[in-house]
């Protein structure tokens, strides 16, 4: 494990220099890695595990979408493919990848088929952290970890696929067997993290509810609405607003900063774009400072998971989710985007 210098502050991470995939091969040589829940990050960590080599099957409910979505991807029913609690029986880590409120509904289920000696694997620290809500309580002679890839599951394979790797968290809860350490390492390489930095479960789950509610999406919807709104109230067409508030975000400035740095892509913008941002950030930060810290308190306090369990549990959650994003997709700022991104040069149909 090496200590790296993040700010001024020294924290550890792991390499996969210093742990590299066939040193995590030796260390899962003799597992099966038990994918449960094949939605969000479920396909992504089984297919990354699958091509490195890792001994991984997939546990889901036979005739539904996700069971025909495994066997699409190249996973065998009564080979690679089982119902849940064949597949919870065969594992010796157990990759607990549904949703949220789908942990608690499987739980029962879940628990009596950890027996001594195998490891409860998560990508999020929600069911151990609101135990209280959730009643999730792993026994004692069970070892208990997550790796948190930081992005979605499709990015995760997106980026597997290209030979790179999506930074990841990693925290132990509990060490029964005095192997967690090595066991959530060799997990976090097979799954295709480029790096994995230490947490533990509490901080893994109320910065990650506080990103997603935050920056990495309520936030940034929010601006880029109220941006566009202003926009448009005072004269400008759909198409430039959508430019000038996503588009050239996404395409040309955003790009530049996951390159080299916000400074780095300002010091690539003309000197009157940096004036005004520069003159204007802090003004942003004063602003919307107050909203973040309401809503770390609002995660701290397990308000934000009691609503997410509250709904995410009704039998009309899907059907009212749709609605929801339907309402995002038909506004207007996100279909003069549909336009945009027709427009884009890869996106024109090449002419005969």
């Amino acid at each position: 494990m090496a200590k790296l210098n993040f700010g001024g502050s020294e924290e550890n991470v792991v390499t996969r220099e210093e742990f590299p995939l066939s040193k995590a091969q030796d260390v899962l040589k003799d597992e099966v890695v038990a994918v449960i829940g094949y939605g969000v990050q479920g396909p992504g960590q089984a297919l990354n595990q699958k091509d490195n080599g890792i001994n991984v099957i997939v546990g889901q409910r036979k005739n539904s979408k996700t069971w025909d979505k495994a066997i699409a991807d190249g996973f065998v029913p009564g080979e690679t493919l089982f119902e849940i609690e064949e597949a919870l029986e065969r594992g010796t880590v157990i990759c607990y990848l549904l949703s949220d409120a789908a942990q608690i509904a499987l739980w029962p289920t879940v628990k009596k088929h950890l027996t001594p000696g195998k490891a409860l694997y998560f990508s999020h620290g929600f069911g151990i952290t609101f135990n209280e809500q959730t009643g999730i309580i792993p026994p004692a002679d069970v070892d208990v970890f997550l790796v948190a890839p930081k992005g979605s599951g499709t990015s995760l394979r997106r980026m597997f696929l290209q030979g790179r790797g999506l930074n990841s968290s990693y925290a132990i809860f509990q060490d029964a067997t005095g192997k967690a350490f090595e066991r959530v390492i060799a997990l976090g390489i097979a799954v295709g993290s480029g790096y994995l930095f230490e947490t533990d479960f509490r901080k893994e789950v109320f910065s990650d509810l506080t990103g997603e509610r935050g920056t990495l999406m309520g936030c940034i919807q929010g601006i880029f609405a109220a941006q566009y709104e202003v926009l448009r109230s005072n004269g400008h067409s759909p198409s430039e607003s959508f430019n000038e508030t996503v588009e050239e975000l996404t395409q040309s400035l955003m790009p530049l900063v996951a390159e080299n740095g916000m400074d780095w892509m300002y010091a690539n913008c003309s000197t009157t774009a940096q004036r005004g941002a520069l003159d204007w950030w802090k003004k942003f930060r004063d602003a919307t400072k107050p909203v973040f810290e309401d809503l770390y308190k609002s995660v701290a306090t397990g308000v934000e998971s009691q609503k997410s369990i509250d709904s995410n549990s009704k039998p009309d959650y899907r059907e009212k989710l749709d609605a929801e994003l339907a309402e995002l997709r038909e506004s207007e700022l996100w279909q003069a985007g549909k336009t945009v991104r027709s427009l884009r040069p890869e996106n024109q149909a090449v002419e005969a």
